[in-house]
C-alpha cells in the first residue's frame, strides 16, 4: 500500500488511534520534524490532544551520511547501533564528532522551530510519538528515551509504515508501537508515498505558529 501524501498518511494513523482504548491522563502528541510534524498535527487535531515536536537528529556513518549509526538528542540522550559501530571500525572520536556536530543542528531547529524557553510539559501524559515514517528506527528510538526520562504515563510509538525487524526494536523502547503498514521489501520511507517532497523549516516554522508554539 501506498500513502497519497504526508495529510493522508496522517489522516490514516488518526483513524488507526483513536480506536485504541485506555490510556492515563490527558494526551500529547509530538511530531519528529521534519515530516512527522505534518502527520503529528493531524493526529493531534483528530484526538483532540496536544501538539509539540521533539527534535532527535540521525548519527551518519563515515563516507555515508545516509547510513544510521546512531541518533541522539540535545541533552546527549542517544542510541546507538553498537553492531554497525563495531563493524565498520568506527572509532571514538568520530562518534564524538558526530554527536557535537548533530547537536548543534538539534539547538539550531530547537531556536527556529520552538518558542525560546518554552518547557515541555510531558510528566502524567500519554505520550503519542509520531514520525512519517521508519527504516532503522534510530532517530525514533532515541527520541523515546528522552521522552521516558520525562515521566509520561505512557509511551506510544506510532508511524505509517516500517520494516517488521524495526517494529520489534521500538517494543522495547514504548508500551504500544501503532504501525499501519509492515511491507517485506522495504528500502526507504519514500517508497511507500505516491508524493514525499522534502517538508522545509518554513512549512514547522508555520504549523508551530499555528498552534501557538512559535
Amino acid at each position: 500500500m501506498k500513502f497519497k501524501s504526508r495529510a493522508d498518511a496522517g489522516e490514516a494513523l488518526a483513524n488507526r488511534l483513536v480506536k485504541v482504548e485506555g490510556h492515563g491522563g490527558p494526551v500529547l502528541v509530538l511530531g519528529i520534524p521534519r515530516g512527522g510534524v505534518i502527520l503529528a498535527e493531524i493526529v493531534s487535531r483528530r484526538l483532540g490532544a496536544g501538539f509539540d515536536i521533539v527534535i532527535p537528529r540521525k548519527l551518519g556513518a563515515p563516507g555515508n551520511e545516509e547510513l544510521a549509526i546512531g541518533a541522539v538528542m540535545e541533552d546527549g540522550t542517544e542510541y546507538v547501533n553498537r553492531y554497525l559501530v563495531t563493524a565498520l571500525r568506527i572509532q571514538p572520536e568520530y562518534l564524538a564528532d558526530e554527536k557535537a556536530k548533530q547537536m548543534a543542528e538539534i539547538r539550531r531547529r530547537s531556536a527556529a522551530y520552538r518558542r525560546p524557553g518554552m518547557p515541555y510539559r510531558i510528566e502524567g501524559k500519554t505520550v503519542v510519538l509520531v514520525d512519517d515514517g521508519v527504516a532503522t528506527g534510530a532517530t525514533v528510538i532515541a527520541a523515546a528515551r528522552w521522552v521516558k526520562k520525562q515521566k509520561p504515563d505512557t509511551l506510544v510509538i506510532a508511524v505509517p509504515v516500517a520494516p517488521a525487524q524495526t517494529v520489534e526494536a521500538l517494543r522495547h523502547e514504548a508500551d504500544a508501537v501503532i504501525v499501519l503498514e509492515t511491507p517485506r521489501d522495504f528500502g526507504a520511507v519514500g517508497e511507500f508515498y505516491e508524493e514525499f517532497k522534502p517538508v522545509t523549516d518554513d512549512q514547522v516554522m508555520d504549523i508551530m505558529r499555528k498552534n501557538d508554539l512559535l
